[in-house]
């Protein structure tokens, strides 16, 4: 079972998350008890609606319960904080034209880039991964190749 390296915020969300399609679940299994007493299944849209959200709203459920059961919060107080790892909020500057960008680099599952939460497995979150304030590296994204300057990393 692969670790899924989360904050401790991400992983209150999931959890909420969770609880939330809990609640939606039982709903659901109401809107089909209703359908049911409209008679004929077969032509009845309501039911159909009904069973496919039901579908939906479970393998969701799943898929949280599978990823909260796997999740860990990183704990910075072993970890060089010196270095970019999941966790760290990092300042960086594109060489190619010159503006910075501020990020934290997060798990996918909490990735959310309007949210300056970049995925440690996007492009730009590998490139940095494991460097140090000052070092450089150069992210393939699809636009080509991006020069990228860690400025400053914050835990």
């Amino acid at each position: 079972m692969e670790k899924l390296y989360v904050s401790a915020e991400g992983l209150e969300k999931m959890k909420a998350d969770l609880a939330a399609l809990n609640e939606r679940r039982i709903r659901v299994a109401d809107a089909i008890e209703h359908a049911r007493s409209l008679g004929d299944l077969s032509e009845n849209a309501e039911y159909h609606s009904a069973k496919e959200e039901q579908a939906m709203v479970h393998a969701r459920i799943r898929d949280l319960e599978d990823k909260i059961a796997r999740s860990v919060v990183r704990d910075t107080t072993d970890m060089d904080t010196s270095r970019v790892y999941t966790g760290a909020t990092v300042r960086v500057l594109n060489l190619k034209s010159g503006q910075e960008s501020v990020y934290q680099l997060v798990s996918p599952v909490e990735a959310d880039l309007m949210a300056g939460k970049l995925s440690t497995q996007s492009p730009i979150g590998q490139a940095l991964m494991g460097l140090a304030a000052g070092e450089e590296a150069v992210a393939r994204v699809p636009a080509g190749e991006l020069p990228l300057r860690v400025v400053e990393i914050n835990y």
